[in-house]
């Protein structure tokens, strides 16, 4: 890539974080834009969607989370590895902005990665007899973006995901 596409690239993906962070996943692309003085056609030319923008806004967090899904695959309870884990990512989406829509989306490939992370960790859990056998990692993200989303302009995010976790956790158990 050229100097100044890489420029305006990483200027759109600052004003980008920036909006999703003040306004959630459904800031307006012409403000993105405006934000990274450059016009709307460079914009698409380099996030041809929404969905492509958000999934560069959220790489960095997504590639996080898979790297903590692998270190607890080695964790003595699979069931408590997986409830941990499903609270870094409702963390990470009750703090990020937009995050549960980078995830919501079909097709994207942020979250062909973090549910792939999360069916080992599933599995696991499911095997050891902790998380019941019917449960697919589909509902458990629709579980988790629902928490993220409810809660992300919640005054506690933290606090009122912990609370909703433990509901949606005693669901799972087997």
């Amino acid at each position: 890539m050229r100097a100044d596409a890489q420029r305006n690239y990483d200027r759109l993906v600052a004003a980008a974080r920036s909006a999703f962070a003040e306004q959630g996943a459904d800031a307006a692309l012409d403000d993105i834009a405006q934000r990274a003085g450059v016009g709307n056609a460079t914009l698409y030319r380099h996030f041809p969607t929404r969905q492509a923008l958000l999934e560069a806004v959220f790489r960095d967090h997504i590639d996080a989370l898979c790297h903590r899904a692998g270190e607890l695959t080695a964790a003595p309870s699979p069931g408590a590895a997986l409830k941990e884990w499903l609270g870094e990512v409702i963390a990470y989406g009750s703090a990020e902005r937009g995050l549960a829509a980078a995830l919501g989306e079909d097709g994207s490939s942020c979250r062909a990665a973090v549910f792939e992370a999360a069916q080992g960790l599933l599995t696991r859990a499911q095997e050891a007899g902790e998380v019941r056998r019917e449960v697919s990692v589909g509902q458990v993200f629709k579980l988790v973006n629902a928490v993220a989303l409810v809660t992300e302009t919640e005054p506690d995010p933290a606090g009122q995901a912990a609370g909703l976790l433990d509901l949606v956790f005693h669901g799972l158990a087997a």
